[in-house]
Order: C-alpha cells, then sequence, then structure tokens
C-alpha cells in the first residue's frame, strides 16, 4: 500500500501539469490566431504577456517525459509575472488606471479594446484567465509533489 502513494502523486503531478501545458498551448495558439490569422492589432502589454506565455507552452511538456518537479519553479517564475502584467493591462482597459500612467505610446493604445465577446471578456481577461488556472495548477503540482 505504502508503494502506491508516490506512484498516486507522481500521476497527480503530472496530470496538473500536464492540464497546464493544455492551457499555455490553448493560449499561445489563441494568441497567434488572433494576431497572424485575424490581424488584431497587438498592443506592448500584449507582447510582454506573450513573452511569458509562449515559454511556457514550451518547457511545461519538457517536464513531463520524464516527469520533472523542477519545471514548477520555472514555470511558476513566467507565470506569476505573466498574470501581474495582464491584471494590469485588464485594470487599464477597465479604466481603473488612468491613461496617463499607460506604459504604452507607441503604437496600439493599451487601454484600447479590438474584441470583446459576452460584453465583458477581452483579451487582457482571457490572458489573465489562463495565467491563473496555470498557477493555480502548478500549486497544486507543487502541494502534491511535497506530499
Amino acid at each position: 500500500m505504502a508503494a502506491d502513494v508516490p506512484e498516486t502523486a507522481d500521476a497527480a503531478v503530472w496530470q496538473a501539469l500536464f492540464a497546464a501545458w493544455l492551457i499555455a498551448a490553448t493560449a499561445t495558439l489563441g494568441a497567434l490566431f488572433f494576431g497572424e490569422v485575424v490581424k488584431l492589432p497587438t498592443c506592448v502589454l500584449c507582447w510582454y504577456q506573450r513573452i511569458f506565455m509562449f515559454p511556457l507552452a514550451v518547457i511545461l511538456p519538457l517536464g513531463l517525459f520524464p516527469l520533472d518537479r523542477k519545471v514548477i519553479r520555472y514555470a511558476l517564475a513566467l507565470a506569476v509575472p505573466g498574470l501581474l502584467l495582464a491584471v494590469f493591462h485588464q485594470l487599464l482597459v477597465a479604466g481603473v488606471i488612468p491613461e496617463s500612467i499607460q506604459p504604452c505610446t507607441l503604437g496600439v493604445p493599451c487601454s484600447q479594446t479590438v474584441a470583446v465577446w459576452f460584453g465583458f471578456v477581452t483579451i487582457p481577461l482571457l490572458s489573465a484567465a489562463a495565467f491563473s488556472a496555470i498557477i493555480a495548477l502548478l500549486l497544486a503540482a507543487r502541494a502534491r509533489s511535497k506530499a
């Protein structure tokens, strides 16, 4: 019975990392679709969020085969700043942060919404949701790997 515990913990860690990779890969493909196929303009904050999301789609599967728990640390180092940028961007779009603080001085304004679904879902909100889900899954994997 005791031999089953590490195997079960390994399976739970693997599944959480796999789910985090699915979210990162979906977000990456979605960003590429919106930018390259639909041709939506990309602001500076969107580029910075991509800088944090795209590597997650590459490093998470590297930690799956074989299972390497160190990938959790590396992925969190990318996902947490990505979430902070996404939340800042969403607050900027929502008008909570004044436009005088805008980091976007060239090109597309970061406060401009180029796509809205259901009246409130914006691309920065989708980014924040993806980073939040990835962080939650990584923290769950980290907690499970210590068990």
